[in-house]
């Protein structure tokens, strides 16, 4: 069902999981972050915004779909024992198990909770929208946009969101005017970020405090954040892996002045909130303990919203250090991938320099980041 979606005491609210990035065996660190935050927040939806297994992982080789279908069971397990409703979409990393997104949404279809909302067809099971109903659960108050922003383009680079999927959101939108009466206030969920996040940004000369060196179109550049989210405790520790190509997505988002925000991961080690042509371009750290990842900062982000007011929202994000006094489960692991760069690219920047660690460290880290993304 996806009409039982409603306001509670005034408040709805989302969380947003994303880039768990699981092998065949979880970490026991990614559920318990998982379990805690549910804990804590009590959210009335969890959107996972894609990446939620790491395909390309080797303990996927055999038996694929069996052990796919048992790490998606493990991820799921603290939301179906809390009840708590879900919906999924995919990142680029989800179908390098030889698994297609569209044969991976029946495993999910599966667990109790499921929102699969209105889809835009069949084979794109992961581009959809939801709405959310009054507290009375008479009428639409609000929309959530969920689009499966697809992965690798021609080139180096990702690829943007496909004409395809830009023209069902607008199709979306008005469809759901004509119910209604009105265009929806909504959000809007998927993994990887628009061009146009630069440009929300400050750009700064190599060196900078802070600053995080840009690549493929933008190579050679540097960033930071605005100094008001680094004052909120926003962090950008790599670069926005965002398409060379623009296909107009954001246009199509503010044109209508219904969308608040989008909001993405891919980027592990990035959380922010950035307003820019009248809407939040928004990260959300990676949640994931098999994969890169800010180390006890790893974490999943909670959006309010007020049902007597629509027009903003609050959001925040739980950390694991937030939950709990963090002391890896694995701790060998969770010191390779707290260390190890975010991209091959700059696992060989940084190689001529010495400063990743020597010897078997090296080794370990290198080999971690040149399967983990493959940027």
């Amino acid at each position: 069902m996806t009409d039982d979606l409603r306001f509670h005491g005034g408040k709805f609210t989302i969380m947003q999981i994303t880039d768990t990035q699981e092998i065949s065996t979880v970490n026991p660190d990614t559920i318990k972050l998982i379990a805690r935050a549910l804990d804590k927040v009590k959210p009335d939806l969890v959107v996972f915004t894609g990446d939620q297994i790491k395909g390309y992982s080797p303990t996927f080789k055999s038996n694929t779909y069996h052990k796919i279908s048992r790490t998606i069971a493990d991820l799921l397990r603290p939301l179906e024992e809390r009840h708590i409703p879900f919906c999924v979409t995919f990142g680029n990393h989800d179908c390098n198990c030889g698994i297609s997104n569209a044969a991976q949404m029946p495993i999910y279809r599966t667990h109790k909770g499921f929102r699969g909302g209105n889809i835009k067809a069949e084979d794109d099971p992961g581009t959809f929208s939801l709405t959310i109903r009054d507290s009375s659960g008479k009428n639409n108050l609000f929309a959530l946009y969920v689009i499966d922003s697809g992965g690798k383009g021609k080139t180096a680079a990702y690829a943007p969101v496909t004409p395809d999927r830009i023209q069902w959101l607008r199709t979306e939108r008005e469809r759901l005017q004509r119910k209604d009466g009105q265009y929806l206030p909504a959000l809007v969920f998927q993994h990887i970020p628009l061009p146009e996040y630069y440009d929300a940004l400050v750009r700064v000369d190599k060196g900078t405090k802070g600053a995080v060196e840009a690549f493929y179109s933008h190579s050679g550049e540097y960033y930071v954040l605005p100094q008001k989210a680094l004052a909120r405790g926003d962090f950008m520790l790599e670069s926005p892996a965002a398409p060379d190509e623009n296909t107009g997505e954001l246009d199509a988002l503010t044109e209508k002045g219904d969308v608040l925000g989008i909001y993405v991961g891919h980027d592990h080690i990035n959380s922010f909130s950035i307003r820019h042509r009248g809407i939040i371009l928004g990260y959300t750290q990676g949640c994931g303990f098999h994969t890169y990842g800010a180390g006890g900062k790893r974490g999943v982000r909670v959006l309010t919203l007020n049902e007597n007011d629509l027009s903003s929202f609050d959001t925040y994000t739980v950390t694991m250090e937030d939950l709990c006094s963090y002391k890896p489960a694995k701790p060998l692991t969770e010191f390779i991938y707290t260390h190890t760069p975010s991209s091959p690219r700059q696992v060989l920047k940084y190689l001529p320099h010495g400063l990743i660690a020597t010897g078997a460290a090296t080794a370990l880290s290198i080999g971690a980041a040149l399967v983990k993304k493959r940027k």
